[in-house]
């Protein structure tokens, strides 16, 4: 099934967040086809017509679909606002990104993107320049760019400083890739600007890491999202929800992984 990549980042009320799938037994009484009319069916079973079943929405979730006991033990209780990038494989650097919401009855999300990651996949353990992603959830607080604020109630640094150019792993060029981005908070200092160079852990566990605009191939440890994602998620992302981003290969991120 083809999701179309609009809006799927908006937030809405709970209840339009829920997706209506009639039931095995509506299906059936509602069928069309020669012999098969839904008035036929009823008269035939009972000599009046039924009314049709009214559809039951899904099931909402206690936790979001692909996370595991380990981290969803990580996840922070005031967190209402979920990003999950799960990635295909623990050696691959191509991934999902959803945004979950947290109400009265449970998690639920709209959908889905797809997403790249770090060009060797994922690890527990990053470090500068292993060329993968950090497994784990982390907060998102902080949001910046080339271009201005698109609206985001997450603390925002526009800044010349964001532009780029040369080419990637696959030879794409990747002048516009920092239009927008939220930093991730791995060994980083929160409340700065995504550009703050400060490292608590050190340098050589890397640093940086970001959601920022896809160029058309893998990264360093980022992860992208495609150029109209990005500006939506920004918009969707409230402080007052304490966003978080879990992020891993789903083999990992659903079995839980090691403790360490």
């Amino acid at each position: 099934m083809t999701i179309s990549r609009r809006s799927l980042f908006r937030t809405a009320p709970i209840a339009l967040a829920l997706i209506a799938v009639p039931s095995t037994r509506n299906a059936l009484i509602t069928g069309s086809g020669p012999g098969n009319d839904a008035r036929t069916v009823a008269s035939t079973a009972t000599g009046t017509t039924a009314d049709p079943i009214p559809a039951q929405p899904p099931m909402p979730a206690a936790v979001p679909t692909g996370i595991g006991p380990r981290w969803a033990a990580e996840i922070p209780a005031e967190t209402t606002q979920l990003l999950l990038v799960a990635g295909e494989h623990p050696d691959n650097d191509r991934a999902t990104a959803s945004l979950w919401t947290r109400g009265p009855s449970g998690w639920h999300t709209q959908g889905g993107q797809p997403a790249r990651n770090g060009r060797l996949g994922w690890t527990h353990d990053h470090h500068e320049g292993d060329l993968r992603s950090p497994i784990g959830v982390f907060t998102l607080t902080d949001a910046g760019g080339l271009r201005p604020d698109p609206g985001t109630r997450l603390s925002y640094d526009r800044s010349d400083d964001f532009a780029i150019d040369g080419i990637g792993f696959a030879g794409e060029p990747l002048a516009g890739t920092f239009d927008h981005v939220i930093a991730i908070d791995y060994n980083r200092v929160r409340g700065t600007s995504p550009l703050d160079p400060t490292r608590p852990r050190g340098d050589r566990f890397g640093g940086s890491i970001w959601l920022h605009i896809d160029h058309g191939g893998p990264t360093h440890g980022c992860v992208t999202l495609p150029a109209e994602a990005l500006p939506e998620l920004l918009r969707a992302l409230d402080p007052a929800a304490h966003p978080v981003v879990v992020m891993g290969d789903a083999p990992t991120l659903a079995l839980g992984g090691p403790a360490s």
